[in-house]
């Protein structure tokens, strides 16, 4: 596949995705080309830059897999990058509980591993490592041994592949509930039917960081899911634990959590909508010294930024008036869309709203699993606050 004249300076910067647009279609139509093929990438002149694979039905219609023309992504290479992978997760956790594969950073367009111990969850999200799924599953046989590999491909990022969505057992048996270990406290995740692959690790740091600021505190945690925030707050200390969630089935498992780590005294649950839920605590003169909000991605395209902030500004609005004097506002984002500085402007204007003043006293990133590439901004996506919420000076 050629490429336009000077289309190639993405790539060469370390870049990996190859647009439509870029690529000299009358040189090489991109209709002659099947969905998830490997081809030798070449600059306007010819000369090859490597092998990337293709879905030419989509803007990005092709993704870099090897610099060297020669050199297709197959199992070999397969198990090379999952071995890279893997030595930076083991220089990092001590517990084999991470992301072990994240895409594009790790130098395997379209896939993420997430590992469970001896359990491996694997989401496949483009048509050129669909094809190589075999091969893959060898691979992180020879390179993990693993008990147990379960593919949650029922991503939305498939359908604009044009791939199928399933959820399937490649290898032993899975348990409804996979046990992990993050920051010292004890999860069980339900990767069959939980939400992407049943676990978030990317907040690893931010809730290692929220338990020096939660001991003899009360703690909301909107958006709960399985109790991520909540029962590790619960484990650290905090007197008082409210995990609200729109999933009954996920309470259920944030109820199993705090258990497993004697803390189910102190966790309750609350079943509803947030934006409902927090006007209702409102409306029953609650206060709380501590709030985490981490919702799902409001801005999932471009075209939702405004209404997408709107949504953050207001969740963050409700949160706030629920604080108590001096209280901790914990304001997270996973919107690749939402640039940092607007989050601030939102927690700016949502505390100014109800007449309070905010100091953000942290900023917390993704952690080294989910590692960025430096010529791909859409990798460094996560964005948490740590926010002090003061009577208006």
């Amino acid at each position: 596949m050629r490429l336009k004249a000077k289309a190639d300076r993405r790539l060469r910067g370390g870049h990996l995705w190859i647009y439509s647009n870029e690529v000299d279609t009358k040189a090489t139509p991109l209709k002659q080309f099947e969905v998830g093929e490997q081809v030798v990438v070449e600059q306007a002149g010819g000369k090859p830059l490597g092998v990337a694979y293709l879905n030419p039905n989509n803007l990005i219609c092709g993704r870099m897999v090897s610099r060297d023309s020669a050199q297709l992504l197959d199992r070999s290479l397969l198990v090379h990058r999952l071995k890279i992978a893997l030595s930076l997760r083991q220089r990092c956790f001590e517990q084999d509980c991470y992301r072990l594969v994240y895409g594009d950073s790790d130098g395997l367009p379209g896939l993420v591993v997430d590992r469970f111990y001896d359990l491996l969850v694997v989401q496949i999200s483009s048509a050129g490592m669909e094809r190589l799924k075999a091969e893959l599953v060898e691979a992180l046989q020879q390179v993990l041994k693993p008990s147990a590999i379960l593919f949650r491909n029922d991503g939305k990022m498939r359908a604009m592949e044009g791939l199928d969505s399933y959820v399937e057992t490649a290898l032993g048996e899975v348990p409804e509930l996979a046990p992990l270990v993050e920051n010292g406290v004890n999860f069980a995740a339900p990767v069959l039917t939980g939400q992407k692959t049943g676990w978030f690790y990317d907040h690893r740091m931010n809730r290692a960081r929220l338990q020096q600021h939660v001991a003899g505190k009360r703690v909301l945690d909107v958006f709960s899911y399985i109790g991520g925030w909540g029962v590790q707050a619960a484990a650290a200390g905090a007197s008082e634990v409210l995990c609200l969630d729109a999933s009954a089935s996920a309470l259920d498992v944030v109820e199993h959590n705090a258990q497993l780590n004697g803390v189910a005294d102190q966790v309750q649950t609350l079943q509803g909508d947030a934006f409902d839920g927090l006007k209702q605590l409102k409306a029953e003169a609650e206060k709380f010294d501590v709030i985490v909000v981490d919702p799902p991605a409001f801005i999932q395209k471009r075209k939702d930024v405004r209404n997408g902030e709107q949504a953050y500004q207001r969740i963050n609005q409700l949160a706030i008036s629920l604080l108590a004097r001096d209280g901790l506002l914990v304001s997270a984002s996973c919107s690749m869309h939402l640039q940092r500085d607007r989050l601030v402007e939102i927690i700016r204007a949502s505390s100014r709203q109800v007449d309070r003043q905010a100091q953000i006293i942290e900023q917390g990133h993704q952690g080294a699993d989910h590692p960025v590439h430096p010529a791909i901004p859409e990798t460094d996506y996560l964005k948490s606050m740590f926010v002090r919420i003061l009577p208006s000076f």
